[in-house]
């Protein structure tokens, strides 16, 4: 992947946050690199099921071609945005408990 596992698991954690959780959030994925947010959105793609995970490659290439919008205002729109990025992860075989949990370990 393109972006370290707890970094999903962050955006995963601030999407389910309400009020402080938007503006982090926005904030979060503004600090990302252009890598970064692509392949954040292919997590989101993998795990929504418009790509398999063996298509991560595809679906990393596309988001870089399809960029037109923010991400964080794109992946803002779904609904069910965190469950989409925990189902990406497991798709590509990364336990995002674990990835939660490894945020608040000393």
């Amino acid at each position: 992947m393109h972006i370290a596992a707890d970094k999903v698991a962050e955006i995963i954690i601030l999407a389910r946050e309400e009020g402080r959780g938007e503006r982090e959030f926005d904030a979060f994925i503004d600090a990302l690199n252009d890598e970064e947010r692509a392949a954040l959105v292919a997590v989101f793609w993998i795990g929504r099921g418009s790509f398999e995970a063996e298509d991560y490659q595809e679906a990393f290439a596309t988001a870089q071609q399809e960029a037109t919008t923010p991400t964080q205002d794109y992946l803002a729109g779904s609904p069910h945005l965190a469950d989409h990025l925990e189902a990406g992860l497991v798709a590509l075989g990364i336990d995002p408990a674990e990835a939660e949990d490894d945020l608040y370990r000393p």
